[in-house]
């Protein structure tokens, strides 16, 4: 395979830019971004057709692209506001408490529907018409689930070959599951008993039982499967201070008959290896993490998977992992064969805000200056959508490199520059800069100004800082890792090469103190300066970025973007959600008229025919005192509103649709205030008539100690 590496902009000169810019300090030759060349061509790999074309729902972004679209048009903008609920399903009894936060996102195959659910995130399958259960796998698996780093599921797979057919899921545990479709049943031959040991990498020795200090390894998304391959990412605890020991991610890939593991990716490179250079003093050796949390997509024409890589330990303080740290935070294009390293594209050099990649890249046909592209869009947390030819991982549009501040932590160590995005514009604020702060009300803003007078504020690249009593005792940080984007990701319409992408504001504080050497190794951690006379009681701040409740940046919390891609512009931009209780309830705002704020959450959009469906994240109180959400519906092409039905809580995962019997449904996860649930809708009054269907209990691995809610 022949090579091209370039940034564009500052780094117009490859390597020699790269080093006169100091970026790996003079140590380092492995660029930062890696193409590949036109004329290397990969086999198309034969698949079965994971669209939504006759109305089904068969993978978790509807097609292996991640559209999440659907050209159903029974529910349009004239009759939206006639769905009503036709079937709850409550998973309260997949474990030993009911589910807290439901994110699944189901699948819909031949009237069925299928998702995890529960405490132990049991595999279920539903009659799609009316919710009744139609089998269960609930599989316990003791300690280990008891301790598995991530206990949230967010879906499963499906796989067939025409006669066979197989569900896929991840436990908590991290080991993967095959079962028959049909019958929920754990496959034969597959793995050991139906379960494949995921706990397995020739390059360190992992704790499976999960109870080992730093060997946290799970996983919440979905296996993503391409012909008869199963590609499972990895992910690990949010990592704020640990012990620099800490297990590394990898990427794998299983054979979908046998479970045989086919191969496996290190993003984390090993001595010798292209990367490996980019780690100053061998850090790369001890760091760990830079695994691949989110959902991923592929091209098997191309032959491509397309997987987005987490940042390495620790998420705020990289002052023991020097260097720009390949391959964390890329964009990276692997065979899906045999797993190599096809192009990569990193969207942020040494990350030290929590920046990773956070879902799953949509891939789309776009035309530019009457040139045809097949094309990539990676929606991040900090807001910028990169947009990459997804053949060969040249940006689309310029990307230069962009000097930034560079911090005070007398350990760290910065990147002086950072790719931004020329085009599209970002789909959200970054940032912390005092015009942002509320402005409600004179009284508001002046208080608000006060507690911004303990931090110090900055552009969306301003790091961590050295806190100091009794001031600057932090950074305030905007977006932070739980926004703007975030994993439910974006969505998008073929028809009219529109993309859209739900944000949530959010914001927090990046102070750093010297290390307590029972928290971490690492010579700084996380937090902030205290009083050192406490006696004196000398007024300090409570810590918290909220001007009496109130969020302290201006609205929108929440926000719907719309994107024309072959333009790179920006159509509409509208705020998304209700406006919470908070601020329609504040005495200090009583008679004030305040536009809708939107609001904050994890939101997942739906594009059909006409409209573009997305639920609210945060649940409010309707005319009657009821609390819950709502669904609402917008025309994709202006971003007005059309309609809105109540939900009975927020929404917790991401809406799909599908048709039966002629008729089409939306089904969408809720949370809060009751466990979470999942919903039916449909343009129907009254219930469904139920059909009797036996529910079966498919064995599992017992054991007598159940594990906690998540």
């Amino acid at each position: 395979m022949s090579g091209k590496f370039t940034r564009r902009g500052t780094l117009m000169g490859g390597t020699a830019a790269m080093l006169g810019l100091g970026i790996l300090r003079g140590e380092a030759l492995t660029p930062l971004a890696m193409q590949k060349s036109v004329a290397d061509k990969l086999e198309p790999l034969p698949t079965q057709p994971y669209d939504t074309s006759h109305g089904e729902w068969r993978t978790y972004g509807g097609n292996l692209a991640s559209w999440r679209y659907s050209a159903l048009d029974q529910i349009n903008a004239a009759n939206f506001n006639s769905l009503s609920t036709v079937w709850n399903f409550y998973p309260d009894n997949l474990g030993p408490m009911p589910d807290p936060n439901l994110q699944s996102t189901p699948l819909m195959v031949k009237g069925v529907l299928y998702l995890t659910a529960g405490t132990r995130r049991a595999a279920v399958a539903l009659n799609a018409r009316t919710g009744e259960m139609i089998w269960k796998f609930n599989f316990d698996e003791g300690e280990r689930g008891r301790n598995a780093a991530r206990p949230l599921g967010r879906g499963l797979s499906y796989w067939t070959d025409g006669t066979l057919e197989r569900i896929l899921y991840v436990t908590p545990g991290f080991q993967l599951v095959c079962l028959d479709a049909k019958t929920g049943v754990p496959v034969p031959g597959f793995g050991v008993g139906g379960i494949v040991e995921m706990k397995v990498d020739p390059r360190q020795d992992i704790d499976v039982t999960g109870k080992r200090r730093g060997d946290d390894i799970g996983l919440n998304a979905t296996p993503l499967v391409v012909g008869d391959i199963i590609v499972v990412g990895a992910a690990h605890l949010p990592s704020t201070s640990p012990r620099m020991r800490h297990v590394k991610g990898f990427i794998s890939a299983y054979d979908i008959r046998t479970g045989k593991r086919l191969w496996i990716y290190h993003p984390m490179p090993g001595k010798g290896e292209p990367g490996y250079d980019t780690w100053l003093n061998g850090s790369a050796e001890v760091a760990g993490n830079m695994g691949n949390w989110s959902q991923n997509s592929a091209d098997a024409e191309l032959g491509l998977v397309y997987i987005g890589t987490e940042m390495p330990t620790d998420d705020w303080y990289g002052g023991k992992r020097h260097g720009a740290n390949l391959y964390g935070d890329c964009i990276t294009a692997l065979d899906i064969r045999t797993g190599k390293r096809v192009w990569y594209y990193q969207t942020v050099h040494h990350d030290i805000w929590d920046r990773d990649i956070p879902c799953a890249p949509i891939l789309c046909d776009i035309t530019v200056d009457g040139r045809a592209i097949k094309a990539i869009a990676q929606p991040t947390k900090h807001a910028y959508l990169f947009v990459l030819d997804r053949a060969t991982g040249k940006p689309v549009w310029p990307i230069p490199e962009v000097r930034v501040p560079k911090g005070d932590l007398p350990t760290e160590w910065y990147s002086p520059t950072q790719p931004i995005p020329t085009k599209p514009p970002p789909f959200d604020e970054g940032g912390s800069d005092p015009s942002r702060l509320l402005d409600f009300t004179p009284e508001l803003h002046a208080e608000g100004l006060k507690i911004m007078s303990f931090y110090r504020t900055g552009n969306l690249w301003a790091p961590p800082i050295f806190s100091k009593w009794p001031r600057p005792l932090a950074m305030i940080s905007s977006p932070t890792g739980d926004g703007a984007g975030q994993w439910p990701g974006g969505a998008y319409d073929p028809e009219t090469n529109m993309l859209f992408m739900y944000s949530n504001l959010s914001v927090g504080l990046r102070g750093a103190v010297p290390a307590d050497p029972s928290v971490t190794d690492a010579p700084m951690m996380s937090g902030q300066a205290r009083n050192p006379d406490a006696a004196s009681r000398a007024p300090a701040p409570s810590g918290r970025l909220a001007v009496q409740g109130l969020p302290i940046f201006k609205p929108p919390y929440g926000r719907i973007t719309a994107y024309d891609m072959n333009e790179g512009e920006i159509v509409w931009q509208i705020p998304h959600g209700e406006t919470p209780d908070v601020v329609r309830n504040h005495p200090a705002l009583k008679g004030l008229a305040i536009p809708r704020t939107g609001s904050q959450g994890k939101v997942g959009i739906l594009v059909t025919k006409t409209l573009i469906i997305a639920g609210d994240g945060t649940a409010t109180t309707d005319k009657d005192g009821r609390l819950g959400g709502w669904l609402r519906a917008y025309d994709k092409q202006t971003g007005k509103e059309v309609g809105a039905v109540p939900l009975p809580g927020r929404a917790s995962g991401s809406p799909m649709t599908y048709t039966v019997d002629g008729q089409q449904y939306i089904a969408i996860a809720c949370t809060g205030p009751m466990p979470g649930r999942l919903v039916g809708l449909r343009l129907s009054a009254g219930p469904s008539k139920p059909v009797e269907k036996p529910v079966v209990n498919a064995p599992a691995r017992a054991s007598t100690t159940p594990p906690p809610g998540d």
